[in-house]
């Protein structure tokens, strides 16, 4: 191991938790990663091990297919961890994202004790028995290993951001007829964005960075022999070389890792041995999915170099 990863090594004063940290180096993350079929780049694998030791939300972004989901999913997998997931989506809000109260089971309470006073009832009602925890309330309240999982963030209303602010600055979360609840277990946390709005730099501040973009080809055809063992050597390379030649060019959507993947299994179905010109017209839609990306890239690609 190298200077630097000895020293990333020697971080144990800043263990995330009393627990101990998930992983004991680079090179721990790169391996049992690696057991749950993720390849990560040193680079990943580096971010990962600090966001780990330092105690410190893990913010992925990069286009959508490259693997943000699936690195939160192989760190609990690796882990043994608890996996809670907040997927956001335009219009997410509060009551979904940190808590709410079970209405009807209050009104039953309420009706159920009509001659109490309403502080004797106010005080029942708003207890443990009527929350319902959602999944930033669910990762706080945890005490097993958890990782959090905030998946595409961009996606979300600039007010959710000021959710994430508290949970992710202190690890609490504040319910006013409780109180403030605070995580005796931090959880590891990934936040993913595919950047389609800019992210708040408060919520920037309060996380480590990494930009997960599309592999190098030699890495991308360790993915794909991986992912799909039965696949021809020589057509594994064809594969990648014909992606890595898609994503050159102006399309609407370029292939995302997870569509070479598609790709590669396309092509063992069909039993095809090498990517000539009908294999690919025929089996193009798996890897684009619009009709002008379509006819641009049957128009431009040059099989024969491949």
């Amino acid at each position: 191991m190298n200077k630097r990863l000895d020293m990333c090594s020697d971080l144990s004063v800043l263990d995330r938790s009393p627990e101990g940290p998930l992983f004991t180096s680079v090179d721990d993350v790169s391996a049992r990663l690696a057991e749950t079929g993720y390849l990560a780049a040193p680079a990943v694998a580096t971010t990962v091990f600090l966001a780990d030791r330092l105690g410190k939300p893990l913010l992925v972004e990069g286009p959508a297919g490259v693997g943000k989901t699936e690195l939160a999913k192989a760190v609990a997998q690796v882990a043994g961890a608890r996996l809670v997931r907040l997927q956001c989506y335009e219009g997410v809000d509060e009551s979904r994202a940190l808590y709410e109260w079970n209405h009807a089971k209050q009104l039953l309470r309420i009706s159920a004790g009509r001659d109490e006073t309403w502080d004797e009832t106010r005080t029942d009602i708003f207890s443990e028995e009527f929350l319902l925890p959602r999944p930033l309330l669910t990762a706080i309240r945890g005490d097993e290993p958890t990782v959090l999982l905030i998946d595409e963030t961009d996606k979300a209303d600039v007010e959710v951001e000021g959710l994430l602010l508290e949970v992710l600055s202190d690890f609490q979360v504040t319910v006013p007829e409780l109180g403030t609840i605070t995580a005796s277990r931090r959880p590891f946390v990934v936040l993913t964005s595919n950047a389609t709005r800019e992210l708040s730099e408060a919520l920037r501040r309060r996380c480590l960075f990494l930009h997960l973009g599309f592999p190098d080809e030699e890495l991308e055809r360790r993915i794909v022999r991986l992912k799909v063992p039965g696949l021809d050597t020589a057509l594994t390379e064809s594969v990648v070389r014909v992606v890595a030649a898609l994503r050159a060019m102006d399309l609407r959507k370029v292939p995302s890792v997870a569509e070479t993947i598609d790709w590669a299994r396309t092509l063992l179905a069909l039993g095809a041995t090498t990517l000539d010109e009908t294999v690919v017209r025929d089996s193009l839609g798996v890897i684009l999915k619009h009709q002008d990306d379509i006819l641009k890239a049957g128009a431009k690609l040059d099989l024969d170099a491949v």
